[in-house]
């Protein structure tokens, strides 16, 4: 029997930088406040998964996002030139592109797989731990950029057909997923 998705259980995972669309922070070793996800606002079902950096991402958390339901999966991360780790989101655009050519193979295609950039605040970090001033990015530019986010994301859904591998969201599943993705704060490297 071939699993069916209606236009009700339309899933779409989101993997978002901690640090993109934050408040520039001092750097200190303890004692940070939790970081927050931007309000997206989504239309539909989606569901949110913060990391420390999108870097973090490996090829095996996307595609177990489309094997739990995800018609599309989003990944928010920090603009290039702003990244906490340096080139993470560079690493993560590079990975996202080898991905998009194993969807096309398996035949889910590559266009269910969407990188989007918010601003980073590695900048201001920085600037704030030296004791200078640091251009801030304005909550009206922030709202402007996660606006265009969903927005695109939206489009996207509106050209794609149900995700082939979809079943029911199964949140145990889902619940593996959170327990695969590393946490941790020290940057890897490909």
């Amino acid at each position: 029997m071939q699993p069916t998705c209606d236009a009700a259980t339309v899933a779409v995972t989101a993997f978002i930088c901690a640090n993109c669309a934050r408040p520039g922070q001092t750097p200190d070793s303890a004692g940070r406040s939790r970081s927050t996800v931007p309000e997206f606002g989504w239309p539909f079902h989606a569901r949110q998964v913060l990391v420390p950096c999108t870097g973090r991402l490996q090829p095996e958390h996307v595609l177990k996002a489309f094997e739990s339901g995800a018609d599309l999966v989003v990944t928010v991360s920090c603009e290039k030139d702003n990244c906490q780790y340096l080139q993470g989101s560079e690493r993560w655009a590079r990975r996202a592109d080898w991905v998009r050519t194993i969807l096309d193979e398996v035949g889910l295609g590559g266009e269910r797989l969407r990188v989007f950039y918010l601003a980073g605040s590695a900048t201001e970090d920085m600037a704030l731990g030296a004791g200078r001033s640091a251009p801030v990015c304005t909550a009206e530019t922030i709202d402007l950029q996660v606006t265009t986010i969903r927005d695109a994301a939206l489009r996207a859904l509106d050209g794609l057909t149900p995700n082939p591998l979809c079943t029911a969201p199964d949140d145990e599943m889902f619940q593996q997923l959170y327990q695969q993705v590393d946490t941790g704060d020290e940057a890897n490297e490909d």
